[in-house]
C-alpha cells in the first residue's frame, strides 16, 4: 500500500505530482497529508484547474473544503493546464459555497457529476463574448460612428437590465444607413477566445457535436461555422438592402428562449445523452440552466452566481479541463 504523503513532501508543481502518486484515491488528512487505500466518497466533485497549480494553491482549495471528508482523485495535464479532481463527502451546493467565499486565484467548480465523452454529447455556443473576444454589434457600431450609443444599451442588456429583443431592435436601429461592407470588416478581424480551437478539436475527437446560438448575427456565426467547422449555427439576420443596413432585423430574435429552445431541439436531432452549454450574457441563463453542464465564462456577476459552472481566470481551455476530468477517475 501507498504509504501516506506528507504535502510538505511532495513537488511544488502538481504538474510533477504523477512521479510520486500512484494510487488513487487518495483521502485528505490535516495530520498525515494523502492517505492511500481509502473508500471512494460519494458526494460532488471539485474540479480545479491553471497553467501551473502549486501546492500553495492545493492547500488553500483543500482547507476550504476540509471540513468535509475529501479525497483527491487524480492530476492531469489538459488544453495547456494542471488540472486536479476532488470528491468530497458533502453536495454541490455546499462545495459551491465554499470556493465562491475562498476568493481563488485559478479557477476551480463543484459538479454533482462529471462529463463521460464515450457517450454522445452537443456543446452549445454563445458567440459575444464567448467564442469571440468582441461584442460585434458594438464594432458595427463603432464603425458606423455609433458607437458610444451602442455600447452602453449592449451593456445593460448583458447585465439584465433590459428586454434583449427590444434592446436589439433599438441598437440595430441605429445602424440604419450603414454600408454592408462594415460587416466583413468586424468579420475579418473578429479575435477568437484563447482555447476555441483546442475546445472543438477536443468536442469533435470524442464524436461530440459543438454549435452556435446568438443573440448577434448570421453574418458572422457563418463565418465562424466556415472557419471553423461549427456544426451548426443559428442567429439574427440583419436586413440588407442595395449594399445598405436597413437598421431592422428579419424575423424573429434569438432570446433567452429561443437559445434554451435549440439546446433541446439540437440534443434529439444528434441523439445526445449530456449537453454543455457555454456563455456570458443574461441572455444565456436559461440555456445554461438547460443543459447539464452550464459554464459560464467571463460573466456578469448575476450570470455567475446563477450559473451551475463558472470560468473566471481562464478561457476556453477551461472548458476542455471540464471535459475531460473523468480521465482522473479512470487513471
Amino acid at each position: 500500500m501507498d504509504s501516506p504523503h506528507r504535502l510538505d513532501s511532495l513537488p511544488q508543481s502538481l504538474s510533477q505530482w504523477s512521479l510520486a502518486l500512484k494510487t488513487y484515491p487518495y483521502q485528505l488528512s490535516a495530520e498525515q497529508g494523502l492517505v492511500a487505500g481509502q473508500a471512494a466518497l460519494t458526494g460532488a466533485y471539485v474540479l480545479a484547474w491553471s497553467k501551473d497549480l502549486l501546492l500553495e494553491d492545493f492547500i488553500k482549495l483543500t482547507q476550504t473544503l476540509l471540513q468535509q471528508p475529501l479525497q483527491l482523485c487524480g492530476v492531469l495535464p489538459a488544453a495547456g493546464n494542471t488540472c486536479v479532481l476532488l470528491q468530497s463527502a458533502a453536495d454541490s451546493t455546499w462545495c459551491k459555497q465554499q470556493l465562491a467565499q475562498a476568493q481563488l486565484t485559478f479557477d476551480a467548480v463543484a459538479l454533482d457529476s462529471l462529463p463521460d465523452l464515450s457517450q454522445a454529447g452537443v456543446v452549445l455556443m454563445d458567440m459575444d463574448s464567448t467564442t469571440i473576444q468582441i461584442e460585434c454589434i458594438d464594432e458595427i457600431a463603432a464603425l458606423a460612428n455609433v458607437g458610444e450609443e451602442v455600447s452602453a444599451v449592449t451593456a445593460a442588456a448583458m447585465r439584465g437590465e433590459l428586454d434583449f429583443e427590444q434592446s436589439l431592435r433599438t441598437r440595430v436601429s441605429k445602424l440604419k444607413g450603414a454600408p454592408e461592407s462594415i460587416l466583413q470588416q468586424v468579420a475579418d478581424n473578429m479575435p477568437l477566445m484563447p482555447g476555441l480551437s483546442c475546445l472543438i478539436s477536443t468536442i469533435h475527437d470524442a464524436g461530440w457535436k459543438v454549435a452556435i446560438a446568438s443573440g448577434g448575427f448570421t453574418y458572422f456565426a457563418e463565418r465562424l461555422q466556415q472557419d471553423l467547422g461549427f456544426d451548426y449555427v443559428q442567429a439574427n439576420v440583419l436586413e440588407i438592402e442595395r449594399q445598405t443596413l436597413t437598421g431592422q432585423v428579419v424575423g424573429g430574435v434569438v432570446d433567452a428562449q429561443v437559445k434554451a429552445n435549440i439546446l433541446a431541439q439540437l440534443k434529439q436531432r444528434y441523439g445526445a445523452t449530456q449537453t454543455v452549454a457555454i456563455g456570458d450574457g443574461a441572455n444565456d441563463l436559461k440555456m445554461l440552466a438547460a443543459a447539464d453542464f452550464g459554464v459560464a465564462i467571463h460573466a456578469k456577476p448575476l450570470v455567475q452566481q446563477q450559473a451551475q459552472l463558472a470560468i473566471k481566470h481562464s478561457d476556453l481551455d477551461g472548458v476542455v479541463c471540464i471535459l475531460l476530468a473523468a480521465k482522473m477517475l479512470a487513471a
